[in-house]
């Protein structure tokens, strides 16, 4: 039993300019804008969906396979994934191209100014599903570039697999005949708030439109929780009822978001992979979102798997 997880893999750079921008920038000479920040401390933080995600599935019991690409700068993130149990023997090499990087730079007032480099990551549908020999469930779809999304969905779905299609910071990327394209057929279609407005502006369909070409909806939807409903899909899930709301798990303390969403996307997969109800995967999904929010960095998360059952055991009363 695997997973198929696609989507970016990424380097932070967080640093921190102790004053506040607005003192550095003249108002009426930003045409000519010339500015430089001291920045006396920086962090570098492994990330990118597509790894994020592998790395929980491994805290999971699972063993994912991540289909990526990057640079050939990967050097210490390589060492940490080997650390972490994420297998590299689906992540595709770009000689040319760095490994995608964000470099964040926030200021007194948590005011930020980020730039990111997709690098390799515009080349990922260079690194295929058909070169994946080995079975696998399920497959999620996640942030990348745009060409590899819209062809990861499509091949997927084309080999029959249950797919997940959650396109997240990379919706925006998408036009209307893609977006369509990429949901429809698809097992999950997952999405937050923002996103979830924005799926219905793109593509000019309602709730119910939009319902009818899946097997499930999930909105997630922060500390309120996460809507999922049944879709017109016949795709072998499994739910309680045809419309339920999750409720979210408070986090025991708030240290750092970064990377909750892919926590709680592992979460969903494994409940996918297992065969248990998309229900109890939006609570595991939750769950793995609140633990991850108390720890630093998006791949923060130290617990085993026996670990977050007993977690998951005594939050519903249930076992996992």
């Amino acid at each position: 039993m695997s997973v198929l997880v696609t989507g970016s893999v990424a380097v932070d750079h967080i640093m921190v300019f102790e004053d506040h921008f607005k003192n550095h920038f003249v108002a009426d000479k930003l045409e000519k804008l010339n500015v430089a920040f001291h920045v006396p401390s920086m962090t570098k933080k492994y990330g990118g969906t597509g790894a994020n995600i592998a790395y929980n599935l491994c805290r999971l019991g699972i063993d994912p396979i991540l289909l990526a690409t990057v640079g050939p700068d990967l050097g210490p993130y390589a060492d940490w994934m080997d650390q972490s149990g994420v297998r590299r023997d689906h992540l595709r090499v770009i000689d040319d191209e760095y490994t995608a990087a964000c470099f964040i730079t926030t200021d007194a007032a948590n005011n930020q100014i980020i730039s990111f480099h997709p690098g390799a990551m515009d080349r990922a549908h260079e690194a295929q599903v058909a070169d994946v020999g080995e079975h696998f469930r399920v497959g999620i779809v996640s942030p990348n570039g745009r060409r590899a999304m819209i062809e990861y969905a499509r091949d997927l779905k084309e080999r029959g697999v249950p797919t997940v299609f959650d396109p997240g910071q990379g919706l925006p990327i998408l036009d209307k005949d893609d977006l369509l394209t990429a949901i429809t057929g698809a097992a999950v279609y997952i999405v937050n708030e923002y996103e979830w407005e924005l799926t219905q502006e793109k593509t000019g369909l309602d709730e119910d439109g939009i319902a009818e070409r899946v097997g499930a909806l999930i909105v997630t939807m922060g500390e309120e929780g996460s809507m999922l409903r049944r879709g017109g899909l016949s795709a072998g899930l499994t739910m309680e009822t045809d419309r339920s709301k999750i409720a979210a798990v408070a986090a025991e303390k708030v240290v750092d978001p970064t990377g909750c969403g892919d926590s709680y996307r592992a979460g969903l997969l494994f409940a996918l992979a297992n065969g248990l109800s998309l229900d109890t995967g939006t609570r595991l999904g939750s769950l793995m979102g609140s633990i991850k929010v108390a720890e630093s960095g998006p791949q923060g998360i130290t617990l085993d798997l026996a670990e977050i059952r007993g977690r998951y055991e005594r939050e519903f009363d249930e076992s996992l």
